[in-house]
């Protein structure tokens, strides 16, 4: 510029303008002005007089007081010296603009009171697609409306009118729900008025009360009350108020719309059936096809029916899921159905999660959280209806959830237990219950088309051979490609099962191809590679709709997806969008599953078992069932438990075949023979039978209920008398039972901990001994996934990473705690992100962690063992030696060996010899370890016994925090001795 000082002056007043870019080709600087602004503007003016400058609109030359263009007025100073230093204010794209965006993203993160970043920088509309990738990468959101590019924290509508200037007049509508709560509130205020004027006796009093009452929960504290007589009339008064909303609801044309839909479903017409055998019997069985209406409208049915007879307000329904993401999903759908804001009338409640209040009358929640409740609230009290659904399924808790309520069903009759489930064996549930009355809703799905693996081969023309079964699980699951490579000396059960289904069988209407295909199947696999080639098939040559493909856990889930990414079809995400479901995942991500991709994109989902029940996807059409679903069954002789794929049963291949029928027909992929699904169990095992009983014996304890022995044995199928036994005597070994088998003050502590009491114990001594806070994040890290990642392109980067964190201390436990607490540190600087993707860890896991911490650190508080001090809780968390010995303490009987040859090591433990290291142990990487012992917290049986999760101890911490010695009579530990001297 020929002047310096206007130099100056254009760059100190660019923030007061809309936009500022220059043009390389006119030399010129441009200035685009709010056209109300610019007359009045003296900088503007400043600007229109230093530069002599003409204005442009419309292609025409203007005066510069002259007309605006679209709402703005250009204004243009010409210039030859103008190309000079305008650093960073160019609109081509660089590398400073994206630093300076990373910047910005940093501070917004950063900043609480913040929630977006709007810019209208021609520069920043150049370089979107840049800062789109970045916001992504860092967890935020973005956008781009029109001119303007918006980072938010929160998820951005797909359009903004705040920020469209030639925005359309459009008419306002009040929703119905905000009619409503007007209506709700007008009404709540004529009712103090007529209080007030001497309607009734004492109408101070009664008003007071009545103010009273309404804050008040009328389903968890019902003693609280100051008056029967004044809870009396604001339950009344609630329930006039809750029908004249139903009525509305249903009268608008939203609801009657809604209305319609429910009345296609076919527990429609069964309603006033279901109604009257409700309402006459205490206890009855439902079993209802997929599809039929039954989780979602069964309950509405006894809600709707109470308020519209004038009881809302003393009905009070308990629906129980067996997975998180059923409660959420389900609840949210009642609630739209209902036309009203979830948490109102309908709510769930799920670990760490929920959204309920005070008028709160239909809530659907874990079973876990229900037996939660029933410690503090032995009968339900307030509580009119229970549901439990999907039984089938035979989880531990709705086994243990059953045999609680039939306790309970004699001292609280007018109760009423709904038992439902889609496949279910009703006899077997009428007949626990006395010879309850059962009923059957048929279901309404659209037809599916089967085809089993002799179907899939013959369609797609693939071709199995030994070499292209063989799962790609990455070199720290080596076993397992030994294990498909190596013949078996052993059969187990799913190899035995295939070939004597393969024996009685016949493939003679089958191409020779497919019979040797066939003859080389190797049912121990997944299969991995004939996924790829069905999914390749129904992209390919299927209609649109998306896939839902059953897969055995989260390592299988992890696998499969970097193997179709990688993939030239299936991994490009303009074609096919690749999501996960596991029940590890935040519950942000696992909502996504239900969110439809954009035209012409394939959604492809993959799932564990968790997707067979209760939740619709409503876009699926085609199902690849890979047949088998990893459980954990326990071995009672050698008390330990094995973690291995198993075939599912009939009822469960139903289940995930309806999937793909729930909207409209679909298709169902079995990666099995026809024969191999008729010789599948017609339901599945038991979790009680196949699993430890450690948590559930502690619970059993903690309702006082008697013996456990005797409440076990009246289970619907009772457990092994040896896998109880083992249970109380590990209850009695870590000091939670005495010898009577009566709760100890720890095992009070431990049965107010949802977890497991091994690790609660070792909650409670770190309180006790001043070294809490190290000892809480073990403790939460070891109740979630691992959040240290192992991608199979970065094994070694990975590993070398959680080496960092261990600094040769020989603990994945210490390495856990250095990891979380760096996570802290940079989620305090705005760096968060950064960090995570740097050292290999998950941002959700370690938010879970940060979740249950809270979680605990209150239970714990709320018991007394924690000071209102946080210092003096960790006075001694510094001590590395006494956080080991905790650890110890905590996770005996878990040790183990650490035996040294001359050029190797290995671990034995008491009850298996020899056991392996999961390669994802820092202590795995090491060649020697200077500990005689290591400490685990988890033991799992595959084709060996592994250990995970280790940390090397000394004799010492041994001997004083590792139970009780023994030579010749039993000797009390000093652990005990210290619990002994605290309780005096």
């Amino acid at each position: 510029m020929r002047n310096s000082k206007l130099r100056g002056v254009l760059l100190a007043c660019a923030k007061s303008v809309h936009t500022l870019s220059y043009s390389n080709n006119s030399k010129n600087l441009i200035l685009l002005l709010p056209s109300k602004r610019r007359r009045t503007t003296p900088i503007c003016n400043l600007l229109l007089l230093l530069s002599n400058s003409s204005v442009y609109g419309n292609g025409g030359i203007l005066a510069p007081e002259a007309r605006n263009f679209s709402g703005y007025a250009v204004e243009q100073f010409s210039d030859d010296e103008y190309e000079c230093d305008f650093e960073g204010n160019t609109a081509s794209s660089s590398v400073a603009n994206i630093d300076e965006w990373k910047w910005k993203l940093s501070m917004l993160l950063r900043n609480e009171n913040e929630q977006e970043i709007v810019s209208r920088d021609k520069r920043d509309r150049r370089d979107y697609e840049q800062i789109s990738n970045l916001a992504r990468r860092m967890g935020l959101y973005s956008e781009m409306y029109g001119k303007v590019v918006v980072a938010s924290k929160v998820p951005l509508p797909n359009y903004r009118p705040d920020l469209d200037d030639k925005r359309p007049q459009r008419e306002v509508v009040i929703p119905l729900s905000l009619q409503r709560r007007v209506e709700s509130l007008l009404q709540e205020h004529l009712d103090r008025l007529q209080l007030s004027s001497g309607s009734v006796k004492d109408n101070s009093n009664v008003s007071k009360s009545i103010d009273q009452v309404e804050d008040l929960n009328t389903e968890e504290n019902p003693d609280s009350f100051p008056d029967r007589s004044v809870m009396e009339k604001v339950l009344q008064r609630k329930s006039l108020r809750m029908r004249n909303m139903q009525r509305a609801w249903q009268e608008s044309p939203e609801g009657r719309r809604m209305l319609d839909f429910r009345k296609s479903l076919p527990s429609f017409k069964e309603k006033e059936r279901l109604l009257q055998a409700i309402a006459h019997n205490q206890v009855i069985v439902i079993s209802g096809e997929t599809g039929c209406g039954k989780t979602t409208q069964l309950p509405q049915y006894i809600l709707e029916s109470e308020i519209e007879s004038g009881r809302g307000a003393f009905c009070s329904i308990i629906c129980t899921q067996p997975r998180r993401i059923s409660a959420m999903s389900v609840s949210e759908r009642v609630s739209a159905e209902r036309g009203e804001p979830l948490g109102e009338t309908v709510g769930y409640k799920v670990r760490l999660e929920g959204m309920k209040g005070k008028n709160t009358h239909l809530l659907f929640c874990t079973s876990g959280i229900l037996l939660r409740r029933l410690l503090s609230d032995r009968n339900l009290d307030g509580i009119t209806h229970v549901f439990v659904d999907e039984i089938h399924e035979r989880g531990m808790n709705e086994d243990f959830l059953l045999i609680v309520l039939k306790d309970l069903l004699p001292r609280r009759r007018d109760l009423r237990l709904i038992l439902m489930s889609a496949t279910l064996n009703a006899e077997l549930f009428s007949k626990f219950y006395g010879g309850a009355p059962t009923i059957h809703i048929p279901g309404f799905t659209y037809p599916v088309r089967e085809h089993y693996l002799e179907d899939v081969l013959e369609m797609t023309g693939y071709k199995l051979t030994s070499f292209n079964q063989i799962d790609d699980y990455g070199q720290e699951k080596l076993w397992k490609t030994q294990k498909q490579l190596v013949p078996r000396k052993k059969k187990n059960q799913i190899t035995t099962l295939v070939e004597d289904a393969l024996n009685n069988s016949s493939f003679g209407n089958y191409s020779s191809r497919a019979c040797d295909s066939l003859a080389c199947w190797v049912p121990d696999s997944i299969g991995f590679n004939l996924i790829e080639a069905i999914l390749c098939h129904i992209c390919r040559k299927e209609r649109p709709g998306a896939v839902l493909v059953f897969m055995t856990g989260w390592e299988d889930i992890s696998c499969l997806r970097d193997q179709l990414k990688a993939h030239p079809l299936l991994g490009d995400p303009n074609r096919v969008l690749v999501l996960t479901c596991h029940g590890s995942m935040a519950t942000s991500e696992q909502k996504l599953i239900f969110e439809r991709p954009l035209a012409n994109i394939r959604k492809i989902v993959l799932a564990t078992n968790m997707a067979e029940a209760s939740i619709t996807i409503n876009d699926v059409v085609f199902v690849v069932d890979c047949g088998k679903a990893k459980e954990t069954t326990y071995d009672a002789l050698n008390n330990t438990p094995c973690l291995l794929p198993s075939w599912i049963s009939q009822a469960s291949a139903r289940q995930r075949r309806g999937r793909a029928g729930r909207v409209q027909p679909g298709e169902c992929y079995h990666l099995y023979p026809k024969c191999v699904y008729e010789a599948f169990a017609e339901y599945q095992l038991p979790e009680l039978l196949r699993t430890p009983l450690n948590s559930l014996c502690l619970q059993i304890k903690s309702l006082q209920v008697g013996s456990i022995g005797e409440f076990l044995s009246a289970a619907l199928q009772p457990p092994e008398p040896l896998a109880v036994q083992n249970a109380i005597d590990f209850l009695k070994m870590i000091g939670a039972l005495d010898e009577r088998e009566n709760l100890t003050n720890l095992g009070k502590y431990l049965s107010m901990l949802p977890v497991d009491p091994k690790l609660g114990k070792m909650l409670v001594m770190g309180a006790i001994f001043r070294c809490f806070d190290p000892v809480l994040t073990v403790v939460s890290g070891l109740s979630v996934r691992d959040p240290f990642l192992l991608p199979q392109d970065k094994k070694d980067l990975a590993g070398t990473a959680k080496s960092r964190f261990s600094a040769k201390d020989y603990s994945d436990h210490m390495a856990l705690v250095r990891a979380y607490e760096g996570w802290k540190d940079a989620e305090r600087e705005g760096s968060a992100y950064e960090y995570c993707w740097r050292n290999f860890l998950s941002a959700q896991t370690l938010q879970a962690i940060h979740s249950l911490r809270k979680q605990f650190s209150f239970i714990l508080r709320d018991t007394g063992l924690l000071d209102a001090d946080a210092g003096a809780n960790n006075r001694l968390s510094n001590n590395q030696s006494l956080v080991r010995a905790i650890i110890c303490c905590g996770l005996f009987p878990g040790i183990a060996s650490v035996v040294h040859r001359e050029t190797s090591m290995s671990f034995k433990t008491m009850d298996d010899g020899q056991v392996l290291l999961y390669a994802n142990s820092v202590n795995a990487r090491y060649q020697s370890i200077p500990y005689p012992w290591l400490i685990f917290g988890e033991k799992v049986k595959v084709n060996t016994v592994f250990i995970r999760d280790s940390t090397g101890v000394s004799d010492s911490i041994m001997i004083l925090f590792g139970g009780a010695l023994c030579h010749g009579v039993q000797v009390i530990s000093f652990v005990d001795i210290f619990l002994l001297d605290q309780t005096i």
